[in-house]
């Protein structure tokens, strides 16, 4: 899935002045958003793993790309692209044991 947040976001004032950079959380949004539009609504989630390695810049097209992870609860591992690099990556756990944290990363 592909997106882009445009400068206009209600999230990009403050962040940063002079320079605005999309915000993580609706980077992860996004991720989220690619995972129900093939799975449906999610439960509870956890994060157990989320790596920043590039900020993205208002109005940059990214990628969702998602890999199913065989376990006995719903479990995904993601990068964003942009331009074929990374810019994160992680993992997404869904279900109860997501909202208990009884899953193990």
């Amino acid at each position: 899935m592909q997106f882009a947040v445009p400068p206009d976001h209600p999230s990009l004032p403050g962040h940063f002045p002079g320079r605005p950079v999309v915000p993580g959380v609706v980077v992860l949004e996004r991720v989220v958003d690619a995972i129900e539009a093939t799975h449906g609504p999610l439960p509870a989630l956890r994060l157990p793993q989320v790596k920043f390695v590039q900020p993205l810049l208002p109005g940059e097209t990214a990628e969702v790309v998602l890999e199913a992870v065989e376990a006995d609860v719903p479990r995904w591992r993601f990068r964003v692209l942009r331009e074929g690099a990374t810019i994160a990556s992680g993992e997404v756990v869904s279900g109860e044991s997501a909202a208990t944290g009884d899953a193990t990363a």
